[in-house]
């Protein structure tokens, strides 16, 4: 089956000191047994402060022996520290250079798509500028993630893209081929019961939590998505808050459950 687990998922266990990326990868590829990783750039810092630090070219390159040591593919590398909307025209100048350095690091890692938030919690009440903002960067972004070979987008994460009217917008007015929402379902402030559907055309990667791994609706989120003709992978990104090995195990074992049923 398709799946994957979200870098996020071991948050807890990188606070405390016990993960780091490379123990991600072998987690991922020894214990839980899967071929694909949904990198997420917060386990190359060294502490949440340093979020917004590029990471260096060598520690890259043993990211990507450690990949290739394990024949493992990233399905997505979700990045913190670049959305594209800030109310600071000189902190939306930085972000902006540190998505287009994250393009270049996820083609060197050989990912298959990134995420770049569209904003973060203060990025409403939305505006024209920033919607005019938000369009014109995704464009940017997707006419370079095209010469990569690389799908780019927004994650329904917080602020604006957690209304799926707005990315919907969005994503029609883009109109790029390589542009796309990964769709944590479920995770909407309004018409939640609509929002998975309202994006499905432009999913391209997937995240189940804690909430929507086991719930009545999950079937039926699975479904909106294969009807509108989604073929990736469904990811993980379930922080739990403590026992995080065996509560990953019961997700994954959750969602397989779900997809065995769907598939029927």
């Amino acid at each position: 089956m398709k799946i994957s687990i979200g870098g996020f998922s071991f948050f807890n266990m990188m606070r405390a000191g016990k993960m780091d990326t490379f123990g991600y990868l072998e987690s991922s590829k020894y214990r839980y047994h899967l071929d694909t990783v949904d990198l997420w750039n917060g386990t190359f810092a060294e502490t949440s402060q340093d979020i917004f630090k590029l990471p260096d070219e060598s520690y890259i390159q043993k990211v990507r022996e450690a990949l290739d040591e394990k024949e493992m593919t990233v399905i997505n590398l979700a990045v913190d520290g670049a959305h594209l909307w800030d109310a600071d025209p000189e902190k939306r100048s930085m972000l902006y250079g540190n998505a287009v350095a994250y393009l270049g690091i996820a083609s060197k890692l050989g990912a298959k798509s990134v995420r770049v938030d569209a904003g973060d919690k203060q990025s409403v009440p939305l505006t024209e500028e920033q919607f005019e903002y938000t369009v014109t960067k995704y464009q940017d972004y997707c006419r370079r993630a095209a010469e990569l070979g690389l799908v780019v987008g927004p994650e329904n994460h917080m602020g604006s893209s957690q209304s799926p009217h707005y990315l919907k917008r969005v994503a029609e007015a883009i109109d790029q081929p390589n542009f796309g929402i990964l769709l944590h379902m479920g995770r909407w402030s309004e018409d939640a019961e609509m929002g998975d559907g309202l994006v499905a055309p432009w999913v391209y990667h997937t995240h189940f939590d804690g909430k929507t791994v086991g719930s009545e609706q999950a079937e039926q989120r699975v479904r909106t998505l294969l009807d509108a003709g989604y073929d990736g992978y469904w990811g993980i990104e379930y922080n739990a808050p403590d026992n995080q090995y065996t509560e990953m195990e019961w997700a994954i074992a959750s969602v397989k459950r779900i997809l065995q049923k769907v598939n029927k």
